[in-house]
């Protein structure tokens, strides 16, 4: 399911940006915008939609609900004229991934043994990085059958160009259609004991029976997210180095191909060497990657940054979510899955406003120079906040 739907919304994601800045005249801050609002009211969904999973014991509902408003909207961003119309479109499609991914996250949990959660968590990252290596391809390859070359994404582009990747936006329907199905007919609920859900609570106590460690956690992961601004910026920063606009699917596929085959290596390692070491380190690595994207002067220097960013990814992506299991008691999963992303939802968008706001008044160097200080300091402070070993929960 999950590599079927990111199929389809990676087969949009790499070409948005130039898309609202080519045939939109959106500025850079106006894209940090769309992704800092549409990231930030998905996260207070996915709060309340975790703790209602918890609450009424099921999960699936709410999954097919959320992917469902997704897969609809998200087709009609070729429809779009105005820079605010793909502000709408964004933003109900990531009210459905509010509704979705707590309760997702919660049931993957549910049913991933103990000794192998950071595995099951990488192994569902690896499947939508797989996804999202296979809709940029096929995005490629509808341009280049549409005749589209390589030309300058800083210009307004010719009429045939334009409607070339309306048509793309059109063509990710079908892969989500075949997430939807597999989503309803495959996916299994996992039953909750009528005593596990009375011990929610009610909506106002949603923050009760999770540990002081978790909340901890929480600050750090808010404080790194505030540094990791939209990845729109780097494909951005890509085709100011020199990448054509229509290898920037080869470019997001790349990235994306680094990100899965690393993904269940890297939550399989924190099984058995313990969370907080691929966490800071990946955090590290991610620092490290943002001030070399600040520095790069040519082209290959952005193909080579986007194949080791992905290692971040694959190190970080699913240990982070399995912490959270370790960390919470069972029954609180939905909810405690709904805080972590809340945390990371309400950085985005201060932190694509901020890095947009920056590169417009700055320039790059300075905005990722930004982004990866803050990643350094993250990196320093949950070296003292995660478990030393992983808590089998």
């Amino acid at each position: 399911m999950s590599f079927f739907t990111d199929a389809s919304t990676e087969m949009i994601y790499p070409l948005l940006p130039v898309f609202l800045a080519s045939v939109l005249g959106a500025n850079a801050s106006f894209i940090g915008a769309i992704e800092g609002v549409a990231e930030t009211t998905a996260s207070l969904l996915k709060l309340v939609s975790g703790w209602w999973s918890d609450k009424v014991g099921s999960r699936k509902k709410l999954v097919v609900a959320g992917y469902g408003i997704a897969s609809i909207v998200r087709p009609f961003t070729a429809m779009t004229h105005t820079a605010s119309q793909v502000l709408m479109i964004r933003l109900t499609d990531r009210i459905g991934k509010g509704i979705r991914t707590s309760p997702r996250d919660a049931l993957l949990a549910d049913s991933a043994p103990i000794n192998a959660r950071g595995r099951a968590f990488g192994f569902h990252a690896a499947a939508d990085n797989a996804g999202a290596v296979v809709g940029p391809l096929l995005a490629f390859l509808f341009l280049k059958l549409q005749g589209v070359g390589s030309f300058d994404g800083t210009k307004r582009l010719m009429p045939h160009d334009e409607q070339a990747l309306r048509n793309v936006f059109w063509l990710s329907a079908v892969p989500a259609l075949v997430a939807m199905i597999v989503l309803i007919i495959v996916v299994r609920d996992v039953p909750k004991h009528a005593d596990a859900k009375k011990d929610v609570g009610s909506i106002d106590q949603m923050a009760g029976g999770l540990t002081k460690r978790f909340w901890a956690y929480l600050v750090v992961v808010l404080l790194f997210t505030l540094g990791n601004s939209t990845d729109a910026f780097l494909l951005l920063r890509a085709n100011q180095l020199g990448v054509p606009i229509a290898m920037a699917p080869i470019l997001w596929a790349l990235l994306n191909f680094v990100k899965s085959a690393t993904g269940t290596y890297g939550g399989g390692l924190s099984d058995r060497v313990g969370r907080k070491p691929l966490i800071v380190g990946g955090w590290i690595f991610y620092s490290a990657v943002y001030f070399a994207f600040g520095w790069a002067t040519a082209a290959w220097h952005a193909w080579i940054l986007f194949a080791v960013y992905g290692i971040f990814y694959g190190m970080t992506e699913g240990t982070e979510k399995a912490l959270v299991a370790d960390i919470v008691p069972t029954q609180r999963r939905g909810s405690a899955f709904g805080w972590y992303n809340l945390a990371i939802g309400l950085g985005a968008l201060p932190a694509s406003l901020i890095f947009g706001r920056i590169w417009d008044t700055a320039g790059a160097p300075t905005a990722f120079a930004f982004g990866a200080s803050l990643a350094l300091i993250a990196a320093i402070l949950m070296a003292f906040v995660a478990p030393s070993t992983r808590r089998s929960a």
